[in-house]
């Protein structure tokens, strides 16, 4: 099945970047959120990080040109020409009830061959699919943050997940210029799996004053080879998100070592919660 027309419902960070790369890999692309102020700015962000690609020369400015003109601004899901649409990428918040209502939105106006993808970062692919009525076509396509800059994507097939939507996805992420990597269906996948255990260790550290955040991330940049040190990872992500995904793995896996420290939870009552809020473990003056 070829795909050159998707819609991605959520313009967050997740969803704005996924729309972004989509269409400026050659796919025609609506993008829509149920909150009006959020999407207008996601198109203008999206205007702005398509300017500076041209202006570091990863992009001419026919390119991006040719991508705002396949990007479309969709104030609601009936705006959308749901009979070109070949896959939606859900990309909102990480709450199962939420996506199921979402789900029951769009299955009457998906064609029934379309597949239906998430970008959760947590929740059970088999569990979302069993919401809808396209178990089959039913996927999950877990994006990293920052979308237009991360080459993987983690493919996570469901239990009764089609053969032929695994291809069709792993196709896709590769005509994106992502590289598909192929996961089994276990609560935070492997990205998460690993990534967060690591976060929380870093968090102790501080909270124990081992050591503050700045040296911690140095020691692991300079000491591990890592690009980006845990801390700063955890503010790019959203304090918030990384304790809602750790609570995730600990209810689902049972095991205790997925226990949220206490100073990230102190965090997010704080409203600390990293970039997105100017402050968590380290400071983010807004620009002028």
């Amino acid at each position: 099945m070829n795909i050159d027309s998707i819609v991605v419902i959520g313009s967050g960070t997740m969803g704005r970047g996924i729309a972004q790369v989509a269409a400026t890999c050659g796919l025609d692309v609506w993008l829509h959120d149920a909150v009006a102020t959020q999407l207008a700015g996601a198109a203008g962000q999206i205007e702005k990080d398509l300017g500076r690609l041209v202006e570091k020369g990863k992009l001419t400015a026919d390119q991006a040109a040719a991508a705002r003109k396949r990007l479309t601004i969709a104030e609601s899901l009936d705006s959308v020409p749901w009979k070109k649409i070949g896959l939606a990428i859900e990309a909102i918040f990480e709450d199962f009830d939420a996506k199921k209502a979402l789900y029951a939105a769009l299955e009457p106006r998906l064609p029934a061959d379309a597949i239906l993808a998430s970008n959760t970062s947590s929740i059970s692919i088999t569990k979302l699919a069993a919401a809808t009525r396209r178990v089959p076509r039913f996927i999950g396509m877990h994006f990293f943050n920052p979308v237009p800059v991360m080459a993987l994507v983690e493919i996570i097939r469901g239990l009764n997940t089609a053969d032929e939507t695994k291809q069709t996805i792993e196709a896709l992420a590769k005509k994106m210029g992502k590289t598909p990597l192929h996961v089994n269906d276990m609560p935070g996948f492997v990205s998460n799996r690993v990534l967060m255990p690591l976060i929380n260790e870093a968090a102790f550290c501080v909270m124990e004053h081992v050591a503050d955040p700045v040296t911690i991330d140095q020691v692991m940049q300079l000491g591990c080879a890592h690009t980006m040190g845990p801390l700063a990872t955890a503010d790019l992500i959203g304090i918030d998100v990384c304790v809602h995904i750790m609570e995730v793995l600990q209810r689902e896996l049972g095991d205790p070592k997925f226990r949220p420290c206490p100073l990230l939870r102190t965090m997010v009552h704080a409203g600390r919660l990293g970039r997105k809020s100017g402050r968590g473990f380290f400071e983010y003056p807004a620009k002028k």
